[in-house]
């Protein structure tokens, strides 16, 4: 599968509820803000996959900040270490709803995530303090400049 469907299987995963209460694990409540050299990075998307558990994803606000989504009624992600991707890519939507947004943040965080990040139970803070060094990789040639 190509990297940036991976992503968006990733995100849409998250964000669409499925299971009951028992089919759910512990979560914990997992908040952050997401900076590059120093500056918040808006509108991206913030993805934690745990090997065999379902993934949890955000969108950040103009001011970098985000909050976990276990479902669309629940928020949280499952206990454990966690890969961590964070792109700016999106797709956009047939009707233009969502626009399409090239990637602005370099591979190592997100279609060759080098970032993990352990959850435990309760309310934590994990932040992310990203570079701008190192390669982007455009995942769709379709996105215009």
């Amino acid at each position: 599968m190509k990297n940036s469907g991976r992503i968006a299987t990733l995100f849409c995963v998250a964000l669409v509820g499925c299971g009951g209460v028992s089919d759910r694990p512990e979560l914990g409540y997992v908040e952050g803000t997401v900076t590059m050299d120093g500056q918040p990075v808006a509108n991206a998307t913030v993805i934690y996959q745990k090997s065999g558990a379902r993934p949890s994803a955000a969108k950040t606000d103009a001011d970098g900040y985000y909050e976990l989504v276990y479902t669309d009624e629940v928020n949280g992600v499952a206990l454990g270490t966690h890969t961590v991707f964070i792109t700016t890519f999106s797709e956009g939507d047939e009707d233009q709803e969502i626009a399409r947004q090239k990637e602005t943040i370099p591979s190592q965080y997100n279609s060759s995530s080098e970032l993990t990040a352990d959850v435990v139970a309760g309310d934590q803070v994990i932040d992310f303090a990203l570079k701008s060094t190192g390669e982007i990789v455009e995942l769709d040639d379709s996105v215009e400049e």
